[in-house]
């Protein structure tokens, strides 16, 4: 089986040189995810993020049922569709397999179990000293890592992040992001996180969402910015979209968002 404890470290990791291949059409290009054929159909595979919308989202009613300080419908976090096209973007890998952790009240001497008979150890250990703990602000912290048996396989001139599932203050851990030149890198990449759940014993089922991948072209990153005082013209500007924010229902719905 393929080794799996290549990750994106916290110090430098060597590359691998690019593979050949004809820069792909724009409607050829797509994100692949490939594993060892050993765990193909046993493992969940990574998917659109937008089938991970979590449970506290999708119970959400949409209004209230009072009305807010400027008179429209009050409404909760589920009208909002910056948040809602936030949720569907990219792609998300789950967690392969069960496991178990045993989180003590110092919640640094953690204990980690799965299934005796797991085709490969789902989660590993870093060395605290790796992230500067035990000094603030990793003072009760010891960094774990996520095995990923996905290797990610981008167009030529693609870059992935790898970061948190956004949105998700209900998962007990968080994972460091990491923005890797999948194009050009030809293996696996793990995810380091540190467990911000409280203590006691708690089961991670495997297909929870472990990290959200959003797929960046490198060519389109915007690398310069400025900042100064607004002119009249756009204060104007951004008075009359206020106004209407406020005043009027489902503006940025019907007049400003850009379907994805």
């Amino acid at each position: 089986m393929s080794d799996y404890r290549v990750s994106f470290r916290f110090g430098d990791a060597p590359a691998a040189p690019p593979e050949e291949q004809a820069p792909p059409s724009d409607g050829d290009r797509q994100v692949e995810f490939l594993c060892d054929p050993a765990l193909e159909g046993k493992i969940p595979p990574p998917e659109r993020a937008v089938r991970f919308v979590p449970d506290w989202f999708k119970r959400l009613e949409r209004e209230l049922g009072v009305p807010d300080a400027h008179g429209l419908p009050g409404l909760t976090a589920k009208a909002c569709l910056p948040m809602t096209d936030a949720f569907s973007l990219g792609f998300v890998i789950p967690l392969p397999l069960d496991v178990m952790l045993q989180v003590p009240e110092d919640r640094v001497s953690i204990r980690i179990g799965w299934a005796p008979d797991a085709p490969f150890q789902p989660i590993e250990q870093h060395l605290p000293a790796q992230i500067g703990a035990p000094e603030p602000p990793f003072e009760s912290t010891v960094p774990l890592k996520f095995i990923n048996p996905w290797r990610v396989r981008v167009p030529e001139g693609y870059s992935v992040l790898f970061t948190q599932p956004l949105s998700r203050p209900d998962l007990p851990f968080t994972c460091f992001s990491g923005f890797v030149d999948c194009d050009h890198f030809a293996t696996t990449v793990n995810l380091p996180f540190a467990w911000t759940g409280p203590p006691g014993d708690h089961q991670l089922p495997a297909g929870t969402p472990i990290a959200q991948l959003l797929p960046v072209r490198r060519d389109a990153m915007i690398k310069q910015g400025t900042a100064r005082a607004s002119t009249e013209e756009e204060l104007a500007e951004q008075e009359a979209a206020r106004t209407r924010k406020y005043g009027e229902e489902s503006t940025y719905a019907r007049d400003w968002r850009v379907k994805k």
